[in-house]
């Protein structure tokens, strides 16, 4: 009997296989489960339900083929070189197999070995994730309620949800799902337990536009939309002209090189840490209440740090 390697996780199993097709080999299910050490179920899932849709391959009596004159090559445009260097850096911030795993799917593709870009984002781990985004991305795609444990493990309870994406809001990665008509947004790695369910639902095409619009995870679809007019200070007002914030609109520039801006939220929330980031530069001209709330968290951080109160104007 042959060795059966250790290749017990989904995405090493994916990787290795798509490999071997692609150096032309045709593959048995049956075989495939033996080396793996997993069941012939789980990888004829593997085909069906995960590359099938993104590679050109296909069964034929009892093996699998990539199709002929398809194959995985390498990228020689330069454009095309540059995208993949940064797709590289984006993946290898996210950490853990999963980055690793793609950093071996792209110098499949790229020939540079001494790429000139480098990025540092921080992007949490979801590497021991990949079989719950997968099958959330099916119930996504497929537009399938779900029932999902969710929460910590000293609080966690079943839910029924509509899951409409997996977005990635400062690092952290969510969930964002319908639940009894309104928007919830769920922690990703507190998602356990995934089960499809025979129920369909319908997207509201809206969906999109609040995720773009968004400035946060803090965005609040029962809210309409309301303005923020904030004036940044000369030393950081190029930061707002080379990574404008969503829905900014410039005011005002002044000859001292402040900058006047406006901003639409659907929360406070989505402002003020904004604010809070680049104090003393960044100030909330209207309204008044969001200014004074940030105030009066400043005073309270204050008063815990020094013992006394300050007044903050």
């Amino acid at each position: 009997m042959s060795k059966k390697l250790d290749y017990d996780k989904t995405l090493t199993r994916l990787l290795v296989i798509i490999s071997r097709l692609n150096d032309g080999e045709s593959l048995s299910v049956k075989e495939l489960a033996d080396e793996f050490a997993v069941s012939t179920r789980t990888v004829q899932r593997d085909f069906n339900e995960r590359l099938v849709s993104l590679f050109p391959i296909y069964q034929d009596r009892k093996v699998w083929r990539m199709m002929d004159g398809h194959k995985i090559e390498k990228i020689t445009d330069q454009e095309d070189t540059i995208v993949l260097q940064i797709l590289e850096k984006i993946t290898g911030s996210i950490g853990g197999r999963f980055a690793l795993r793609s950093k071996a799917m792209l110098d499949k593709l790229k020939n540079d070995d001494n790429p000139p870009i480098y990025t540092k984002l921080n992007i949490e781990d979801i590497g021991d994730h990949i079989d719950d985004i997968a099958l959330l991305s099916k119930a996504i795609k497929y537009r399938q309620s779900i029932v999902c444990a969710y929460g910590d493990k000293d609080d966690r309870y079943d839910s029924t949800i509509d899951p409409l994406k997996i977005v990635n809001y400062e690092g952290f990665w969510y969930l964002v799902a319908k639940k009894e008509r309104k928007i919830h947004k769920y922690y990703l790695k507190d998602i356990s337990n995934i089960r499809p369910t025979k129920h369909s639902f319908e997207v509201a095409k809206s969906i999109d536009q609040l995720l773009e619009n968004s400035i946060s995870i803090w965005f609040n679809q029962d809210k309409t939309p309301y303005k923020v007019s904030l004036k940044a200070h000369k030393y950081i007002a190029k930061y707002f002209y080379r990574r404008p914030l969503p829905t900014q609109q410039i005011t005002k520039t002044n000859e001292d090189g402040s900058l006047e801006f406006e901003v639409s939220i659907t929360s406070d929330m989505e402002i003020s840490p904004i604010v809070k980031y680049w104090i003393p530069y960044l100030k909330v001209v209207r309204p008044k209440s969001i200014a004074d709330s940030i105030a009066q968290d400043i005073q309270e951080y204050l008063k815990d740090s020094i013992g006394q109160e300050v007044e903050v104007v």
